[in-house]
């Protein structure tokens, strides 16, 4: 973790995936990668978190996926990212991460019959590379925001450089914030 204390670019926004309310006063922003296995760790961390803020915190997940280290990231996010077309991005966003030992091909179109996702319209979804161009411009306002690992969380627009790993040091920077 760095020692710098990038700015968000750009702040959180009605384009994002947020979970939460508009107005809340804390706003956690967490670029993250499906197979990344620090970001499987923080997955649970953070929904913790959220139980525990409750409509204090409003969480946003942007696309980082690291692919020369993680082979199937990139499909995995464009997935995320066609679903959300049919309404259920979070919904293949948890099953990824609950899943992120098993992001193949396979893998992926068996989450998307479970979720009972429209297969062609997913499949005409990913053709038309808006899900691509979603991913890169989130990539793209991660590397603007000085992300360069995952996951990388923001609170209020201010990178977090503490221990996420440690659930009440993560709580006490959220909670310095609201």
């Amino acid at each position: 973790m760095s020692g710098s204390r990038s700015e968000l670019k750009p702040a959180a926004g009605p384009n994002d995936h947020v979970q939460g309310r508009d107005d809340a006063p804390i706003t956690l922003v967490e670029y993250g990668d499906y197979e990344c296995p620090y970001c499987g760790m923080a997955y649970p961390i953070v929904k913790r978190i959220q139980a525990r803020f409750g409509d204090r915190l409003r969480f946003v997940f942007r696309n980082f996926p690291l692919a020369e280290a993680h082979p199937h990231a990139t499909a995995a996010a464009e997935l995320a990212e066609a679903a959300a077309a049919q309404g259920k991005f979070w919904e293949i966003h948890d099953m990824l991460y609950e899943h992120q030992n098993a992001l193949g091909g396979a893998a992926l179109e068996r989450f998307a019959k479970k979720l009972d996702l429209d297969i062609a319209a997913l499949e005409a979804t990913l053709a038309g590379g808006a899900p691509h161009q979603r991913v890169r411009g989130d990539f793209m306002s991660g590397v603007r925001s000085g992300v360069n690992g995952t996951p990388a969380f923001f609170i209020n627009g201010r990178r977090f450089d503490g221990d996420w790993r440690d659930e009440e040091i993560f709580a006490a920077a959220l909670q310095s914030h609201s």
